[in-house]
């Protein structure tokens, strides 16, 4: 199938639109589905839970080949779960899949809120605070301990700059995407080491840890000859553990973004309601943006809706667009929490992090640990006696991941 004549290359619009270009484009063409061209390659984008029904069916699409290197080399790793099909992906998978337990998620949660109540205990009365910055940080401290990876005080902001770094610099070809590449090789070789000295018996991995996962995991299930992952790799995949994790930390600086511009919503967050306070979480990460989109590769000629999509295409969900999609949500661009309560959120409706059951298919397995950790730190950000002071509060969509230009300053009145 030929592409229309004039589709030209879509990649520079990408990087200038961010997350407006795929809704603008199908906004354009009147259509859930569109087709295009990005990285020299044929492209189609789609939207709608239907939509991520196809896109999630390994028999249609599938992650091989599709992430380009600038997302390996900064965002997931090189050989990482992202980038595996089929029975290697539901055996590499499990990795992640055994850590997300119920007594887990609430550990982690646990870690994360004592770090930040330490961290605010020692705010000075008028002296300016980055969210963001802070709530890295934080994020930082507790997942390191809650993995089992031993982190110095001292270290834990150098630790957070560069897991952070990772995130910002995944979607530019500018100087955010070469801090992210110099990251991600020092965290690789610092938790490979680790990694190393675990299994030397150097040090001692805590038992059911992340850091005591990775280090004894093997790919094939039962089989006792199957090597374990080389150090380096198994670092990728605890950095994919600790690394999503910390970048919460923008989803933390929104929920500061939104409490200033709807205060409304703090008395039922001070007063512990849990229902609300996960409606309220649940619409954080619908309402602000974080990924765009995700991609895969069509596998054969396909057919979605009647219109053909080419075997090899790259296809993209647009997910920024889903969860703005007025036909799902009721005032799309308005900041209702309320929505959530009492909602049963299917699993192809609300995709911020990918839609699907992430035990069989590409969805975040680490989801529950951002909600998770949300729930633990939106209260307490509510509480906080604080002002607001003067600054730049825009949000970019041309920027991806997008974020508040300042970060979110506060100034806390008392301890």
């Amino acid at each position: 199938m030929r592409l229309p004549r004039g589709v030209l290359d879509n990649t520079l619009s990408v990087l200038r639109e961010g997350y407006g270009w795929l809704p603008g484009l199908r906004r354009r063409h009147g259509t859930d589905m569109v087709h295009t061209r990005v990285l020299g390659q044929r492209a189609v984008g789609l939207c709608g839970p239907d939509a991520a029904r196809f896109f999630y069916d390994e028999e249609h699409v599938r992650r091989h080949t599709a992430l380009p290197e600038l997302v390996r080399g900064t965002l997931f790793g090189k050989g990482a779960v992202h980038t595996l099909d089929g029975e290697a992906h539901r055996r590499r998978k499990h990795l992640f899949l055994d850590l997300v337990t119920p007594e887990n998620v609430a550990a982690l949660a646990k870690q994360v809120g004592e770090a930040w109540d330490h961290a605010v205990a020692g705010w000075e009365p008028g002296q300016p605070v980055v969210v963001l910055d802070e709530a890295s940080r934080v994020i930082t401290r507790g997942v390191c301990r809650w993995a089992g990876v031993p982190v110095d005080d001292q270290d834990v902001p150098e630790v957070a700059r560069d897991l952070v770094a990772m995130v910002d610099g995944f979607a530019t070809l500018g100087p955010r995407h070469w801090r992210a590449r110099r990251a991600r090789g020092r965290r690789e070789r610092w938790l490979a080491s680790l990694v190393d000295r675990v299994r030397r018996g150097e040090v001692e991995a805590p038992a059911g840890s992340a850091l005591d996962a990775v280090a004894r995991h093997r790919d094939a299930d039962g089989d006792v000859t199957a090597s374990e992952l080389a150090p380096k790799l198994a670092a990728v995949e605890l950095l994919n553990v600790i690394r999503p994790t910390v970048a919460v930390c923008w989803f933390v600086a929104f929920a500061a973004h939104a409490l200033h511009r709807w205060p409304e919503h703090r008395q039922r967050l001070r007063d512990g309601d849990a229902e609300f306070t996960e409606s309220f979480v649940h619409e954080l990460r619908r309402f602000y943006p974080f990924a765009p989109f995700v991609g895969g590769r069509a596998v054969s000629d396909l057919t979605w809706r009647g219109d053909r999509i080419p075997r090899g295409a790259l296809v993209l969900l647009d997910l920024y667009g889903q969860n703005h999609d007025g036909r799902l949500w009721e005032e799309p661009y308005a900041f209702r929490p309320d929505r959530f309560l009492g909602r049963k959120i299917g699993a192809f409706e609300l995709v911020p992090q990918g839609g699907g059951d992430p035990r069989t298919g590409h969805r975040c397995p680490g989801e529950p640990f951002t909600v998770a950790v949300l729930s633990a730190l939106v209260p307490r950000l509510a509480a906080l006696d604080h002002e607001v002071p003067g600054q730049d509060l825009g949000i970019s969509l041309s920027r991806v991941p997008a974020r508040p230009a300042s970060g979110f300053v506060l100034v806390p009145r008392r301890r």
